[in-house]
């Protein structure tokens, strides 16, 4: 059974994370693996960058590298309720959730690159020092996993459909707590 206290902080997510935000634009984004089906062509290439830029926004909270990454018709086809559709969805998030992790990173673990579609998983880390909703940050650290499958055309993300570990971020922020 859900807890409101669990519903609010699910609520509370939905409208602050998509995957998904350091907070110095420099930071590099780390890649683990990046794996292409049999020999990447110049589309791929193409897709791989928007990838990229795509993960680097999320890294960093810098909208230079959306902007490079995003199509202006962007669907995002796991929006949660509160947050806008389109470009605006992502720089919606990312912004949300710093004011509670300003110093939020994502190390990409794996991106398996097939033709026009990309495949990440990855780890979110930072720590707990603004607000969320109405629970203050007192510095612990969080971390959780999340994975993306995108599409990519013309070397721009058209299209997102995303899950992220919200029950472990839950208990990291000290919303709820598994007795």
């Amino acid at each position: 059974m859900i807890t409101a206290t669990l519903k609010a902080g699910l609520a509370a997510i939905a409208i602050a994370t998509s995957v998904a935000f350091p907070a110095s634009a420099s930071a590099p984004l780390k890649i683990d693996e990046i794996v292409h089906s049999p020999k990447p062509g110049h589309a791929e290439k193409s897709t791989e960058a928007a990838a990229r830029h795509f993960y680097a926004f999320w890294n960093t909270g810098d909208e230079a590298d959306l902007k490079q990454a995003i199509a202006p018709a962007f669907t995002d086809h796991t929006l949660p309720e509160g947050r806008p559709q389109g470009p605006e969805g992502p720089a919606f998030a990312s912004k949300n959730f710093r004011a509670a992790v300003p110093d939020l990173s994502v190390e990409v673990r794996k991106m398996i690159i097939a033709g026009d579609y990309v495949t990440v998983h990855m780890i979110f880390r930072g720590h707990f020092t603004g607000a969320f909703g109405t629970t203050k940050g007192s510095g612990q650290a969080i971390e959780f996993i999340a994975t993306d499958l995108l599409k990519v055309t013309k070397g721009k993300v058209t299209d997102n459909w995303h899950i992220e570990d919200n029950l472990a971020l839950l208990k990291q922020l000290g919303i709820v707590s598994m007795k």
